[in-house]
């Protein structure tokens, strides 16, 4: 078997794949009728073992789309409470404004791109049915189905997630062009499970190959499934998935958080889904190129850092930044002095240190100091944290050239495995010490107070952590009860340990508060407007020049029924005659 997932892949193999699986889809009348010997057709490339794990790299490939797992997702994050952006940055200002069209950038692209990784994906899932048996040794053929499948759901999962509906295709056809929408329960109940369920049955747990790190597995499957369970708001067999993927004895949590978001201990022990990229293959071609780019091939590089790192020569513009809320609520997460990953004095959490850098904090950013003038342009504007996650603050002077950063994504690990099965619990059966176990486990390895130790220290309370210290002075202790519990979990835990990587708007969608968010996030933000004078310079924000307001268009625009999920792309509708 040729090993395809690589972080160095070769690109020979790559473009081969991409190049079949084009000619899948184009009418024969638009060939010559004469067939070269010499050349590789749909009809001599689906024979061997080797020819179905080179078109499955194509499927992996897909992955790497920018707007689906770089930097076309720092657009979509805007929209959510825990970012800010600027009005000269109108790719990103729409969706802070909500005022994007059916035909904005990142709308178009996720959607095509989406369709992309699920065409090559049916090409495999279609062709293998056809092909000679004897071909494959045992447990081969439905080794390469099994990755296709779960890739396959995965692409349906963030359409339908992201879209609110999707057109379901899963044969390869040229001349079907037409098709209603499906909803999100029929596009995970026709496609989405199905999948997962054959991906859970027939894929290992762990690959025996190190040189097959990266491929997706039966814990994968088992843990998106959870996912799609925990959606559909099927607690148990939510509660049971994640339960099954922290038994097994394959993932733990890494001890530094910074090791999921750096290009140094990738395909670790807490990664279940994970997205390779590199700096160094295919140079010179610009990090938000993929392989479908026409002219282009692939960078098979991520373009998202250069949206998050700052702009005062460190080879980024300052586009996304942490806004007010997310910067307030690292703050307020108190450390646990007695937590050994602290011994060597830590003053914020471990999960602070590789999420975010607040101005006039202790540290280093791309070698220089923290302090330094220019590691925070525009802070007359408002600006009070940047964005560490997924840039390379931690090594070098600055941002890769061509926006080439080689650090992957996750899309599901283990810590929010964990938060999910706690939230899943705490619907299930309102087992709220079993909840606060996980939630806890992702606690101490950030450093922080857990919950338990809080109960243990405050008469079994524990602080509502996303109240507002500048705003109302203290927050309220409140009993563990699953509600509150709940409420943590949604307004601390998930977005201090998650942000930035795609999850926010998803999960205040499905859990029906996005108006409730927005309407406290306005009312704050006005009371700092109000109240300017007063928070010039203080901590722990140290608000210079202004407040940035400019999140108000999208709160006060917001309806549900509009935004919840981004509408489907025009070309889609003007070519799709059933929509």
């Amino acid at each position: 078997m040729i090993h395809v997932i690589l972080k160095h892949k070769v690109w020979s193999i790559t473009m081969v794949a991409c190049c079949i699986l084009s000619l899948a889809s184009c009418s024969e009348d638009e060939f010559l009728t004469v067939d070269n010997p010499n050349s590789i057709t749909d009809a001599t490339f689906w024979n061997t073992p080797t020819q179905f794990n080179t078109a499955l790299t194509t499927v992996y490939g897909a992955m790497q789309f920018q707007a689906v797992s770089g930097s076309g997702l720092s657009q979509e994050i805007i929209r959510a409470d825990i970012a800010d952006t600027y009005s000269f940055f109108g790719r990103w200002n729409i969706f802070r404004q909500l005022s994007y069209t059916d035909n904005s950038e990142q709308i178009v692209n996720k959607w095509n791109q989406l369709y992309i990784g699920i065409f090559r994906a049916n090409q495999i899932i279609t062709n293998i049915e056809l092909a000679d048996e004897t071909i494959f040794a045992t447990g081969e053929k439905e080794a390469i189905l099994g990755q296709a499948r779960l890739l396959r759901a995965f692409f349906y999962f963030q359409l339908v997630h992201t879209y609110g509906k999707a057109v379901i295709r899963t044969e390869v056809s040229t001349t079907e062009l037409s098709k209603a929408l499906s909803s999100i329960e029929e596009v995970t109940q026709q496609v989405i499970l199905p999948d997962l369920n054959y991906a859970k049955d027939n894929l290992p747990l762990t690959w025996e190959n190190s040189s097959d790190l990266g491929r997706v597995t039966s814990g994968t499957a088992t843990s998106l499934r959870g996912k799609v369970y925990l959606f559909a708001k099927d607690w148990q067999l939510a509660a049971d998935d994640f339960k099954e993927v922290i038994d097994s004895g394959v993932y733990a949590l890494v001890p530094n958080s910074l090791d999921n978001f750096s290009d140094q201990n990738e395909f670790n022990s807490e990664s279940i889904l994970e997205v390779a990229y590199s700096s160094t293959a295919n140079p010179g071609a610009n990090g938000n190129n993929v392989d479908d780019t026409p002219g282009n091939s692939g960078a098979e590089a991520s373009g998202i850092s250069s949206n998050y790192a700052s702009i005062g020569g460190f080879g980024g513009f300052n586009t996304v930044v942490a806004n007010l809320y997310l910067h307030e609520l690292f703050t307020n997460d108190e450390i646990d002095p007695s937590n050994p990953i602290n011994a060597g004095g830590n003053l914020h959490s471990q999960r602070l240190t590789a999420s975010i850098c607040p101005k006039d904090f202790e540290g280093t950013y791309y070698g220089v100091d923290n302090t330094d003038a220019n590691v925070h342009t525009y802070r007359g504007l408002g600006l009070t944290a940047l964005v560490k996650k997924h840039t390379n603050w931690f090594q070098g002077t600055a941002e890769i050239a061509l926006n080439r950063s080689g650090i992957n994504f996750r899309h599901i690990r283990l810590a929010d495995v964990y938060l999910m099965y706690a939230e899943a619990v705490l619907n299930a059966s309102g087992d709220v010490d079993e909840a606060i176990e996980y939630i806890d486990m992702v606690r101490s390895r950030a450093g922080v107070i857990t919950i338990r130790q809080y109960l243990d220290d405050n008469g079994n309370t524990f602080p509502q952590l996303h109240i507002s210290k500048q705003r109302y002075g203290s927050q309220p202790f409140v009993s563990p009860t699953a509600d509150n519990l709940m409420t943590h979990l949604q307004m601390v835990e998930r977005p201090l340990e998650l942000c930035f990587e795609g999850q926010r708007w998803a999960d205040l969608v499905r859990w029906g508060i996005v108006d409730d968010v927005f309407t406290t996030m306005g009312d704050n933000l006005n009371w700092r407007n109000d109240n300017f004078e007063s928070l010039i310079g203080q901590a722990p924000l140290f608000i210079e020049g202004s407040i940035n307001l400019l999140s108000l268009g999208g709160i006060d625009r917001y309806s549900s029924s509009q935004h919840d999920y981004l509408p489907i792309p025009a070309g889609e509708v003007q070519s799709n005659n059933d929509l």
